[in-house]
């Protein structure tokens, strides 16, 4: 009798003791399920990284010159896509000093008609840069005017990732260099892309602050 009260005793000793390790344990596993992300919760974070917002922005058009886009109308990016590259740029009033160049040296059907180009377009102020005086002897040099217009364009569709760190053939016959990165991109060292990879029918556009001469 004194033998399975004993047993009885022990076994009841040892159940406490167990007891709270055994709660401890449930508590603790309680918290590592609650502190850990769902499956969705961190998809939901890697969409939402910035090299992935960084990637969805190089699909769109980009830099600071892109505001001055009509939201609207032939001139907006919408419009601008569905022409070819010289008459989507008519309709830009910020690249008229460009439409104005280009029709001085008949390019506009050469431009309108090729396929798969990219054109490094100039601003009006990146033409008001260059002297007034010089200016108008290159627009009135056809030969002259064809060759630094030319050397603005190449003959396929570059990506902004080409851009990065690339060299190019222009329809002049001569090379551009780019470098840059996310949103910022240089020409030659020189011309600051301000409004890039805007689409137009027959080629993507690249707006910059500075008119390339070749060398």
């Amino acid at each position: 009798m004194s033998t399975l009260r004993f047993r009885r005793t022990a076994l009841a000793v040892a159940t406490a003791a167990v007891l709270p390790f055994a709660l401890a344990a449930c508590s603790d596993a309680g918290k590592n399920s609650a502190a850990a992300p769902a499956a969705g919760d961190s998809a939901a974070a890697a969409a939402s990284s910035p090299a992935m917002d960084q990637s969805m922005t190089m699909d769109k058009p980009f830099g600071p010159a892109c505001a001055g886009v009509p939201a609207t109308g032939a001139g907006s990016f919408d419009g601008m896509a569905k022409d070819p590259v010289a008459t989507a740029a008519s309709h830009n009033p910020a690249l008229s000093t460009l439409v104005a160049a280009v029709k001085q040296a008949g390019l506009v059907d050469t431009l309108n008609n090729a396929k798969d180009l990219t054109v490094f377009a100039p601003t009006n102020e990146a033409f008001a840069k260059i002297p007034k005086a010089d200016l108008d002897k290159v627009l009135a040099d056809k030969a002259q005017l064809t060759k630094i217009l030319t050397y603005h364009v190449v003959g396929q569709k570059l990506t902004p990732k080409q851009l990065e760190n690339g060299s190019f053939d222009t329809l002049e016959k001569g090379k551009i260099t780019t470098t840059g990165s996310g949103t910022s991109y240089q020409v030659n060292d020189t011309s600051q892309v301000v409004c890039g990879n805007v689409p137009t029918a027959n080629a993507t556009v690249y707006i910059v602050d500075t008119v390339l001469m070749p060398k």
